[in-house]
């Protein structure tokens, strides 16, 4: 029974799901993130691992026809050192060739079959970019969080994390985002000044990227509205800016984040336009390894059921 698969790296977690020709997804495996940017590159490759190991259990690796990795932070893959890293885990994995695709095509794939348009990728880290025969040809953002990253997760965390610590310096009274962030930093005190220090030394205690976690309070808290707002400017600004003048394709508005208020701010500041949303990269890695595999006429996969 031959089969394909598909794999989605983010930044906080990695899927992986086997599909036959039919379309029928015939396992599912999961890990954690696996962007060499954001994590070291060995810790990348054994979230990967794990993640395609646990997709083919109970199957014979020598029927893949094809294998899809949508990766974030690919482009890490350009130091010749973390590329040998890799192949040497497909080589282990028992797998053929295996393409490594940029997140933003695997995203514009699991939600669309047209070969052009735009894709907004806004989870863990974010970017945008113009699709032609569903490969990325140009970007706008997408240098990681410490270059950019805008309106993500990452940077929303960052703003929140901020706000509260200029809240607590100007000794202003705290609103419902600064009390929320506090609380998911664990800082219990009434002292601003302690409070602030406990902060920055929470803030700087873990991986920047980490930073990603207080991204939540930002969508609940009612006064955090200048910051989605912000978010929704940035992101739009990145999709037009992949876009070509005058162009009619459309637009597919790609994860965590934007399946939210800023994806609602997002969809409004985009009126006009074709504009689809996919929450599971996961299913488009694995289509394009389905067009490898089988032709332009593969079954598109059918989400996997939910565990009981």
């Amino acid at each position: 029974m031959s089969f394909v698969i598909g794999v989605d790296a983010g930044g906080t977690s990695t899927r992986a799901i086997a599909v036959d020709a039919a379309g029928t997804v015939l396992g599912t495996g999961r890990s954690g993130g696996a962007n060499p940017n954001s994590h070291s590159p060995s810790i990348a490759v054994a979230h990967l691992a794990e993640a395609i190991e646990g997709c083919l259990s109970g199957l014979n690796v020598q029927e893949a026809n094809a294998c899809v990795v949508g990766m974030a932070g690919s482009s890490k893959l350009t130091d010749p050192a973390v590329a040998e890293l890799f192949d040497a885990t497909w080589q282990r994995l028992g797998l053929g060739e295996v393409q490594v695709r940029t997140d933003p095509e695997v995203a514009f794939a699991s939600a669309t079959s047209a070969p052009d348009g735009t894709v907004l990728v806004a989870g863990t880290g974010s970017i945008a970019g113009r699709i032609r025969k569903r490969r990325l040809v140009a970007t706008a953002g997408g240098y990681g969080w410490l270059l950019g990253d805008e309106g993500s997760a990452f940077w929303l965390g960052r703003e929140a994390v901020r706000a509260t610590l200029d809240a607590l310096a100007a000794r202003r009274e705290l609103g419902e985002l600064a009390r929320s962030v506090l609380a998911e930093a664990e800082v219990e005190t009434d002292d601003p000044l302690l409070a602030w220090q406990q902060l920055i030394t929470v803030a700087n205690a873990e991986a920047p990227i980490r930073l990603a976690r207080f991204a939540p309070l930002v969508s609940t808290a009612a006064d955090a509205g200048p910051i989605l707002d912000r978010a929704a400017d940035l992101l739009a600004g990145l999709a037009r800016e992949a876009r070509e003048p005058g162009e009619d394709t459309p637009v597919v508005l790609v994860g965590s984040v934007l399946a939210g208020p800023v994806g609602e701010r997002v969809r409004a500041k985009l009126a006009g336009l074709d504009v689809l949303t996919s929450t599971d990269g996961v299913l488009g890695a694995a289509w394009l390894a389905a067009v490898e595999a089988y032709g332009e006429g593969a079954v598109r996969p059918a989400p996997p059921a939910p565990a009981p």
